[in-house]
């Protein structure tokens, strides 16, 4: 599983306490800037480098709605660390700033070099409101901010960039695998243990980072018990010794003094001290996450159970069951039962959260999707086109040429999955690594006959995942189709075409030169 090289191996948590207890971890002071051989730019070449390995594991979670929500809780903590003045002007254009989510049980959520944070499903399926949920993302978020991986990267460190991050996915890779004697092997026969000592954050770092977190969840408008309910939480959990499920905790071990500084804060900030409060939006997405983070057979059976509630409940804890239900039918394929859950939860929802406007849209989202699977496009149309897309513009756009392309494979007219299309080439433009809509945008293009850009876009689609040899494989195939195609030319899009396949191959070449460059400075001369 990724989640055990998310907690061990080096990249996914580079703060990892795994060093011998009394091993040397030399450091710069915390106000020090990072070594000169390890620059912002370098930081997010390595990062780029890891996802784009990290993109391709099935582990790795494209989930708009879900994402869609945790975007919602980084966005206003980006935001409060411009203001404050947390992020400086070099690392605000630099570093890549994006979360995603990994598709795992543990209690988990980690930093990458060059600004990539992960969140394990099981974090967010355990926290009981976004609050706490925020909590771990400023903490995070702090870590990128302060730039304590490329302080705990020293500027001895010979490795290459391609070399770095081979080394750290092979701790990855045999990780995963579940054998812990490779994993050390990895560790014992190459200069990984020296760079696992420079990666490992100290005490310092972890209250920095606590210091800076707090300060960015109270300025992004959140509520201080969450951090604190999150605090409580980790450190019951540590007090039982912690059984594996949360790799949190060894990644960032609690102290007396973190624990006593944190409530420290609690107790002075202004507001009461009650429990942290889950809108009817965050039950809507724990559920979501529990379901995703399980595919086994025999969980999704014990969810779909749910669909009908204890009438004792409250009406929005019924809401929740009937939607894990719903997305456990759905994941089944079992689309009547998904469809006839659904429409129970709506009334419920309405009663039970009137004023909740993101949990309607995730319900509404979810009736499209039940009404696609149970065969009925145009009815799913309907659907979304009476949703508000301000919240959720990504998941709604995803959504709605989905259906208009169902809709389209039907015998629907053409011109709704023309105008999708071209909303889709505009969202692509601006977020050229975004892999699932390159995928479906892709799939509309052909559908409409439009060969050229379908093939364009699904090697744009490889190389957002970082498949530079199938995106290349996917350009030359356009580059057939241009010079065979019995119609008139399309003179733009081949021109697109080849100077994308030009920029791929010179990527390639690059690439491939670091490689024998790093294996020559491995071999030893004769």
């Amino acid at each position: 599983m990724l989640a055990a090289a998310l907690a061990a191996a080096l990249p996914p948590a580079p703060w990892a306490q795994t060093a011998a207890p009394n091993a040397a971890i030399r450091l710069p002071a915390l106000g020090d800037a990072a070594g000169e051989d390890f620059t912002v730019g370098t930081e997010r070449r390595l990062g780029e480098q890891i996802m784009a390995e990290l993109r391709r594991d099935p582990d790795y979670l494209d989930d708009p709605l879900l994402l869609d929500y945790v975007q919602s809780l980084w966005a206003p903590l980006l935001a409060a660390a411009r203001q404050r003045g947390d992020i400086s002007a070099d690392t605000d254009t630099a570093l890549a700033w994006e979360t995603f989510l990994v598709r795992d049980r543990a209690v988990n959520a980690f930093a990458l070099p060059g600004g990539f944070v992960g969140v394990h499903l099981g974090l967010i399926a355990m926290t009981a409101s976004r609050d706490e949920l925020a909590a771990v993302l400023a903490h995070e978020m702090s870590h990128v901010t302060q730039r304590h991986i490329a302080r705990g990267i020293t500027s001895s460190s010979r490795q290459s960039m391609v070399g770095l991050a081979a080394l750290l996915l092979g701790v990855l890779a045999t990780s995963r695998a579940g054998n812990g004697d490779a994993t050390q092997a990895v560790i014992v026969g190459s200069q990984a243990a020296m760079v696992q000592g420079q990666l490992n954050f100290s005490r310092d770092m972890e209250r920095e980072a606590d210091r800076i977190g707090w300060g960015l969840h109270n300025g992004a408008g959140f509520a201080p018990i969450g951090v604190a309910s999150m605090f409580e939480k980790l450190e019951n959990a540590s007090r039982l010794n912690d059984s594996g499920a949360f790799p949190y905790l060894r990644s960032h071990p609690l102290t007396v003094e973190r624990i006593g500084e944190a409530r420290t804060r609690v107790e002075a900030a202004a507001g009461p001290r009650g429990a942290a409060q889950a809108p009817l939006d965050h039950q809507l997405m724990q559920v979501r996450a529990r379901v995703l983070m399980d595919s086994g057979v025999a969980a999704l059976r014990r969810l779909q159970g749910q669909d009908a509630p204890a009438p004792s409940s409250a009406a929005a804890e019924r809401v929740a069951a009937l939607y894990g239900s719903v997305l456990a039918s759905l994941q089944l394929r079992d689309a009547p039962r998904a469809l006839a859950a659904v429409e129970a939860a709506l009334p419920l929802a309405r009663s039970a959260a009137p004023a909740d406007a993101r949990a309607g849209r995730a319900l509404a989202l979810l009736q499209a999707q039940a009404l696609l699977a149970n065969g009925q496009p145009a009815q799913a149309g309907h659907v979304l086109a009476a949703v508000d897309a301000a919240a959720s513009p990504r998941a709604l756009l995803l959504a709605r040429a989905q259906a208009v392309l169902e809709a389209t494979r039907a015998g629907a007219e053409a011109a709704p999955l023309r105008t999708q299309t071209e909303g889709l080439q505009t969202w692509v433009a601006e977020h050229r690594q975004d892999a699932t809509a390159w995928a479906l945008l892709a799939q509309c293009a052909d559908a409409l006959g439009l060969r050229l850009r379908s093939l364009r876009a699904e090697a744009e689609a490889r190389a957002a995942l970082g498949d530079v040899n199938g995106a290349m494989d996917r350009l030359r195939a356009a580059q057939r189709q241009a010079r065979s195609s019995q119609a008139a030319p399309d003179f733009i899009e081949a021109s697109i075409i080849d100077s994308r396949l030009r920029e791929l191959t010179a990527q390639r070449r690059a690439q491939l030169a670091e490689a024998r460059g790093e294996r020559g400075r491995q071999e030893p001369p004769n």
